[in-house]
């Protein structure tokens, strides 16, 4: 039994590894095929040709999603997503529940459906991420931005990311500093409206203390225990 129980309406950072703490994203395809899962699977209405969709976003850096589908999804959403980042072994997101048990079906299809794929084309067998996923309840505003830098700060532990976070793009930071790729798949207002504007935010960032600690084991205490 899962000690965090979803609360409708309640924010939580999610986040989860590898198995083995191994790479699971090699390459631009892998990226976007579980970034695709990330913003589109707040809807559990269902998709197809994912592959077509990766192809289509590493030549365009979109999705190819009429904006029907795109008003459906956003109508039938279970989860709100508020921001994001995928690195190469792990991903956090922090989300909103929005109707009971809709982040445990949005993580259960999110993660089974990248495991799949990921399984079929290396040809592997087995568990892709490391146990169940790990949940913890946003509870106050100090918390709240403290985790938004610690997210969007993770890609300076790659070292050709480092000092470059703002730009890295399987993250939701430079969504919050430039312009929003994602329009209402991506809601990440409960932090903006905390600040006068994107550089404001960045400047909050980039002067945070949030990945620079001798030792991750605090923050992970933090957060994910």
């Amino acid at each position: 039994m899962r000690k965090v129980q979803f609360i409708p309406n309640s924010y939580y950072h999610i986040c989860n590894r590898s198995n083995d703490e191994s790479t699971i994203f090699f390459d631009e395809k892998d990226y976007s095929r579980f970034l695709f899962s990330v913003l589109f699977y707040q809807s559990p209405i269902p998709f197809y040709n994912l592959g077509r969709q990766s192809s289509y976003f590493v030549k365009h850096l979109m999705f190819n999603i009429s904006s029907d589908t795109l008003k459906k999804v956003i109508s039938t959403r279970k989860v709100e997503l508020n921001i994001f980042t995928i690195m190469p072994n792990h991903f956090h997101l922090l989300i909103q529940e929005k109707t009971k048990s809709g982040i445990s079906s949005y993580l259960q299809r999110l993660q089974n459906g990248y495991a799949k794929y990921f399984n079929t084309k290396y040809a592997k067998r087995g568990h892709l991420f490391q146990g169940a996923f790990r949940a913890v309840p946003v509870e106050t505003d100090e918390q709240l931005l403290y985790l938004s830098t610690y997210i969007h700060r993770n890609p300076r532990e790659l070292k050709e990311w480092k000092n470059k976070e703002a730009k890295y793009p399987w993250s939701s930071y430079q969504d919050l500093v430039d312009k929003n790729r994602w329009g209402e798949l991506l809601k990440p207002n409960i932090i903006l409206d905390q600040f006068s504007g994107g550089k404001d935010y960045h400047k909050f960032v980039e002067t945070s203390t949030a990945k620079l600690q001798p030792s991750e084991s605090s923050i992970k205490n933090i957060f994910l225990e």
